[in-house]
């Protein structure tokens, strides 16, 4: 991870005028700025950092055509102001009417950047003064509420009832299987749980002593043999929409109602009785009864 390894070359763009310019330009309804791709960490960094011995910069929402761009420019922007400052909002790699559903991986790391947008009090860095997203995930509406979700967090030492954290993974779309392979997967064997978040690379293995964590540490999914042991691991939800009572009645309410297509009244019977199906993420918006939500009305006022 990167720690704002250029943050000298970002100083000394900002003597320059151009640079300086964008960063007193801050706050403006528009400002046009006319350059090579290179020069957007430094035009999102300096609006981010703000110019030197003034108040801090700006929060900044960046835009890009595609995920590869995205992801440059979050490693970019890191480099010069530190990763802990950027966070990436990733499309789906699916159509919101497809009845695919995004891999867990992608679902998680929205999900922890709406919940950091949502709660900066909760992260140690605060609220990001960067995020970065494509033009897809910026225009996709979402269910509401998003960032409210509480991951599930396991410390060692922590006290808390084996039964009950199955339960509330399961009811964060983790699915129960034999032995852990994947992402968004978890196993129980007596009094050792096995899960593995989709925002790191390696699962975890948590041992309990009675109620009590006893240790946490990474694992190999080939070999299923211990790494490193870990203070604490966050598994954060792996579905943009969970099977609550509410969405549940609103499913069987649909399922009773004459569809016309007998896929699509499978999948609302198995929704109806709390079963997670493919797809099931092309039916947001008629299973949550909120507005969608979008991401530029969520980030702070003020952004640019």
């Amino acid at each position: 991870m990167s720690s704002g390894a250029l943050r000298g070359l970002l100083t000394a763009a900002l003597d320059d005028p151009f640079f300086a310019a964008i960063a007193a330009a801050s706050g403006s309804i528009t400002h046009r700025v006319t350059g090579p791709p290179a020069i957007r960490p430094f035009v999102t960094a300096a609006l981010a950092a703000g110019l030197p011995g003034s108040e801090a910069g700006v929060p900044v929402l960046l835009v890009t055509a595609t995920g590869r761009e995205a992801e440059g420019a979050v490693a970019g922007i890191g480099d010069l102001i530190g990763d802990d400052n950027v966070v990436l909002f990733p499309s789906w790699e699916t159509l919101p009417h497809e009845r695919l559903s995004p891999r867990a991986d992608t679902v998680a790391r929205r999900l922890s950047t709406l919940r950091r947008i949502a709660h900066p009090e909760l992260d140690p860095a605060g609220y990001p003064a960067v995020v970065v997203a494509t033009v897809r995930s910026m225009i996709q509406p979402m269910a509401p509420r998003l960032g409210e979700m509480i991951p599930v967090t396991l410390r060692t030492g922590q006290e808390v009832d084996l039964s009950a954290v199955v339960e509330r993974l399961v009811s964060l779309a983790y699915t129960r299987v034999d032995m852990v392979e994947k992402r968004g997967e978890m196993a129980v064997r007596g009094g050792i749980l096995d899960v593995f978040p989709p925002t790191i690379d390696h699962p975890v293995r948590v041992e309990f002593w009675g109620d009590e964590i006893s240790e946490i540490r990474t694992f190999g999914v080939t070999d299923q043999r211990s790494l490193t042991a870990i203070e604490a691991v966050t598994a954060p939800p792996c579905r943009e929409i969970l099977l609550t009572p509410d969405v549940r009645t609103r499913a069987a309410n649909l399922s009773a109602q004459n569809t016309g297509d007998p896929t699509l009244a499978q999948m609302l019977d198995n929704l109806a009785n709390g079963i997670s199906v493919e797809g099931m993420e092309s039916l947001i918006p008629v299973l949550v009864g909120d507005e969608l939500e979008l991401l530029p009305n969520l980030v702070r006022k003020g952004t640019s």
